[in-house]
């Protein structure tokens, strides 16, 4: 026994060096971390339990049965984060450049099913030069095996993706079906075919960085959630993440123990929003002071800034944060800001999250280009996500809500179950200006000084609708708030609303225009 023994923890050892120290070495040269590396920063100390580590892959082409590397390029395996239970995979570049084998693809099937049937969140730490070659239609099948476990899980298990070096042509289809993709910059890049092949097919000369670095995808693509500073800055993120979701679809989104007075004037918010209708500000200073410190963790943050989508804790429970922003374009709706909410929405709607969103927006941005690139069936995802988010929604219309904007933003007609209006909340067909050149043009026109009609038509016009108090009237807001009283108000609605139940039409699943 002590011989076998031996020979085990020679296996083992040798399993554990990966690709070899010498690449290993290459990798640190790189910035970059090895697979274990990730995984000892990811998991808690002493909690990982690796599965398949003696693996091997099968092929005895083109040499490949002389090259062989326990593991075959992929450590897989479960462990804990604060004390929950995550599976995860990480790719090992030293092993074959991280390309995926059949044997590679069992291994991360193995570890998704295994999530899936003990419903705990799965991380896979993508660093991969893409399909093994050698391997042929095998490996890609491997590659499909996997898209479809991401397909099931989706809305079942929270699925993220790390992209911690390369992750090139069919590989990008696993992370893009999970729910939240993290890269790190000048390290990692994401893209269908590389640079060799856009200069074959386009003639355009372009860097990997430039084609599908972290910064491209982060604000021009929307691929990526977020661009992290280094690994370590990815890891701690990934982490902080978890700490806003449940488990799984069957578990209610996380609650701490909070101390605190949840009654207390927050009179900050009393000073935040500017007189003038057309002065901007930051709608974040009103997200942070409602909820609790330092607990907003946003996410997209430089992609589409017109909206603003993340995760807070209100009094201790996890909810969802979906907020016109006017500091970027007015805080107006266009296709990029549409299509980031309604995926946020259906995310947090999946995993019961409850939905906070904060209103001023002006309208959905005018323009031939928004129009010919499709504004209509974009703008109608954030529609149609938020009426059919089941969870507890909340709305805040803090200044403008013009037109059909209005009601996309989870108005009290599409499913809202509580809306709050500030005092200086203007809730209208459009704004007083616009609306008094339409409905007094003829009377404006044929004025001795059409200016001055103007104004007065338009100070007539605000007098009527520029205000909350026609939509609490009719019942569209139920409550027209100070703003100091906003997060007293919030927490009292989610705990009222914890208990809700909607049992939506039977079908097989509705049918979003995407």
């Amino acid at each position: 026994m002590v011989d076998k023994i031996k020979t085990l923890n020679s296996k083992k050892a040798q399993a554990l060096l990966g690709g070899g120290k010498k690449r290993i070495e290459t990798q640190h040269k790189k910035g970059k971390l090895t697979a274990r590396e990730r995984i000892h920063f990811l998991l808690d100390e002493g909690s990982f339990e690796e599965i398949g580590m003696l693996v091997e892959h099968r092929s005895s082409m083109f040499g490949l049965e002389k090259e062989k590397y326990l593991g075959d390029g992929v450590v897989t395996g479960y462990g804990t984060i604060n004390g929950r239970l995550i599976y995860v995979y990480s790719q090992d570049f030293t092993v074959f450049g991280g390309s995926l084998s059949e044997a590679h693809a069992e291994k991360i099937c193995r570890i998704m099913d295994l999530a899936m049937d003990n419903g705990a969140p799965i991380i896979g730490l993508n660093d991969s030069g893409g399909a093994r070659i050698q391997e042929g239609v095998v490996s890609l099948g491997g590659y499909a095996d996997i898209f479809y476990r991401n397909t099931l899980s989706s809305g079942v298990i929270p699925q993220i993706s790390a992209i911690m070096g390369p992750c090139a042509g069919g590989a990008v289809y696993s992370p893009a079906i999970t729910d939240f993709i993290f890269m790190v910059e000048n390290t990692s890049y994401m893209f269908v075919t590389g640079p060799n092949v856009v200069k074959t097919v386009t003639h355009e000369e372009v860097t990997a960085e430039d084609l599908g670095g972290a910064s491209v995808h982060s604000s021009k693509s929307g691929v990526a959630h977020m661009a992290c500073a280094n690994e370590i800055d990815c890891i701690n993120n990934l982490k902080r993440l978890l700490s806003y979701m449940p488990q799984n679809c069957e578990e209610d989104s996380p609650k701490y123990d909070f101390e605190g007075d949840t009654c207390e004037p927050v009179t900050e918010l009393n000073n935040i929003v500017p007189d003038s209708p057309n002065q901007p500000y930051d709608m974040r200073e009103v997200i942070t002071n409602v909820l609790d410190k330092d607990s907003f963790f946003e996410i997209h943050e430089n992609y589409a800034e017109n909206i603003v989508v993340g995760f807070g804790f209100l009094a201790g429970k996890s909810i969802g944060i979906v907020a016109n922003q006017p500091a970027s374009l007015a805080g107006v709706l266009d296709i990029n800001c549409s299509k980031k909410g309604a995926r946020f929405v259906r995310f947090c709607d999946a995993f019961n999250i409850p939905l906070l969103v904060f209103e001023d927006v002006p309208g959905f941005l005018p323009g031939t280009d928004q129009e010919w690139k499709g504004i209509i069936t974009n703008g109608a995802k954030l529609l149609y996500a938020f009426s059919e988010a089941t969870v507890p929604r909340v709305t805040v219309i803090t200044r403008k809500a013009y037109g059909g904007a209005y009601d996309v933003m989870n108005s009290k007609h599409i499913g809202a179950d509580m809306n709050f209006a500030w005092p200086g909340a203007e809730i209208a067909v459009m704004g007083a200006k616009g609306a008094a050149e339409i409905i007094f043009r003829n009377e404006i026109k044929s004025a001795d000084d059409p200016e001055k009609k103007l104004a007065e038509k338009e100070a007539e016009y605000k007098g009527v609708f520029a205000n909350p108090y026609r939509a609490a009237i009719r019942g569209y807001v139920d409550e027209v708030i100070k703003p100091e009283e906003t997060r007293k108000k919030l927490i009292s609605s989610f705990e009222m609303l914890k208990n809700k139940a909607v049992s939506p039409p039977r079908r097989k699943h509705g049918n979003i225009p995407l």
